[in-house]
């Protein structure tokens, strides 16, 4: 990997007080060099003040965006601050931050814009429920038809963009559940997608925020989302993009 690589960890977090400690520990153990901001999707459990009793960088929102609210705010503060390489991590440890450096020098190496780190290509680890696995390997499926790229893990949270994709990300990206629909977006926009092997533990605490009810409810949303964006919608790729890379104004967290 090249040196002075601008790096920025993105972990999302809703009411994960009981362990954000230890994953914000593991990542500066794990990925020494890398920033991290921490968004705080309008936790009620108390995480604000660990993030402020760590000294922790972050952004607090007054209310919960979901999933895809809060990796944009830190889309946004990558592009602004100028960053290279923005990786997205969960904040309930499911992810190991040790593949972090080796999937950037990975991606370097071949040319990717966006590397999703998937349990599903060597089978190790935590797989996830049997429901959920079947229902992933239906939207693998949709996102093949719709721009031609086999993905395993789709829904995986652990994924890594490069500059390009970070201004796109920063400007339009879906608000919730946007795991799979971006991946076809990429593609669209010219971008390379894989996966890389890691292997995922089940959460540390806390418990998921998706049960069956809204499972089905995902599983509608997101496969219309990635038809109507795959066969409908299709922006031109230009039009995910603002002006050309300038110097920005720094800002705080």
């Amino acid at each position: 990997m090249k040196e002075m690589t601008k790096i920025l960890v993105i972990v999302p977090a809703y009411n994960e007080a009981a362990g954000i400690a230890e994953t914000i520990g593991e990542i500066r153990e794990k990925a020494p060099g890398t920033d991290i901001l921490v968004v705080n999707d309008g936790s009620g459990d108390g995480t604000g003040r660990v993030l402020e009793r760590l000294g922790q960088m972050h952004l607090d929102h007054c209310l919960n965006l979901g999933i895809g609210g809060a990796v944009q705010s830190g889309y946004k503060y990558a592009e602004r601050a100028g960053y290279e390489y923005a990786v997205q991590i969960d904040g309930d440890g499911q992810h190991d931050p040790a593949y972090i450096m080796e999937m950037i020098a990975w991606m370097q190496d071949n040319g990717i814009d966006m590397g999703i780190g998937s349990r599903f290509l060597e089978y190790q680890g935590f797989q996830s429920s049997l429901m959920r696995r079947a229902g992933i390997r239906f939207l693998s499926g949709l996102v093949y038809l719709s721009c031609g790229v086999h993905i395993h893990d789709v829904t995986s949270g652990f994924r890594i963009v490069n500059r390009r994709f970070i201004r796109l990300f920063a400007a339009d990206y879906s608000d919730d559940f946007p795991e799979t629909d971006s991946i076809p977006r990429v593609v669209r926009c010219g971008g390379k997608v894989a996966e890389y092997p890691v292997v995922m533990r089940e959460r540390m605490t806390g418990k998921s925020s998706i049960d069956l009810g809204k499972s089905m409810y995902y599983m509608v949303k997101v496969s219309l989302a990635v038809l109507m964006n795959s066969f409908i919608l299709r922006k031109p790729a230009d039009s995910f993009y603002g002006q050309a890379d300038g110097d920005k104004d720094d800002i705080e967290a």
